[in-house]
């Protein structure tokens, strides 16, 4: 199983676009160039996500995007669904006709862990994802603040 590079980079652009629309509308070249993306890929990206409203747009100069909704309320699931990919696991794309036609004998198995990925992602919001990488922030100031003092205390 792999997620496309279409569903990683919706997520990477709109964790982004959650981290800095508090600043003002966020352009997609700022994206483009913080993520490493292209600039016409993530108009693709966003041309979907605006048609689900996950987005707003902000026209002429001093605009750029905004989150469509709160970014409590938008979930993982929601912006992988929306640029239309999904993860699945069964090789029938869940049509039931894996084997020449027929259910496979392990087509429950790969459908409910496809379901149980879905359920996972449904349950992480953007906030989530911008709480959790503040979170490593502050623990990773605290560690280099340890460091920091232990080698202070080394050259002493």
């Amino acid at each position: 199983m792999r997620l496309s590079t279409k569903g990683r980079y919706a997520v990477t652009a709109m964790l982004d676009l959650a981290l800095n629309s508090g600043r003002g509308p966020v352009t997609l070249a700022d994206i483009s160039v913080n993520q490493g993306i292209s600039l016409s890929y993530l108009e693709q990206l966003f041309a979907a996500l605006r048609a689900k409203q996950l987005v707003r747009g902000i026209r002429g100069p001093g605009g750029g995007y905004y989150l469509g909704k709160s970014a409590d309320e938008i979930t993982i699931a929601d912006v992988i669904c929306a640029v239309d990919e999904w993860v699945e696991f069964t090789r029938c794309g869940g049509r039931e006709n894996c084997r020449g036609g027929e259910r496979c004998l392990t087509h429950s198995l790969w459908d409910q862990l496809s379901d149980e990925i879905f359920t996972f992602l449904s349950e992480i919001s953007l906030a989530d994802l911008v709480e959790r990488g503040q979170r490593k922030l502050r623990q990773g100031e605290r560690v280099d603040n340890r460091s920091v003092a232990v080698r202070k205390q080394r050259a002493a």
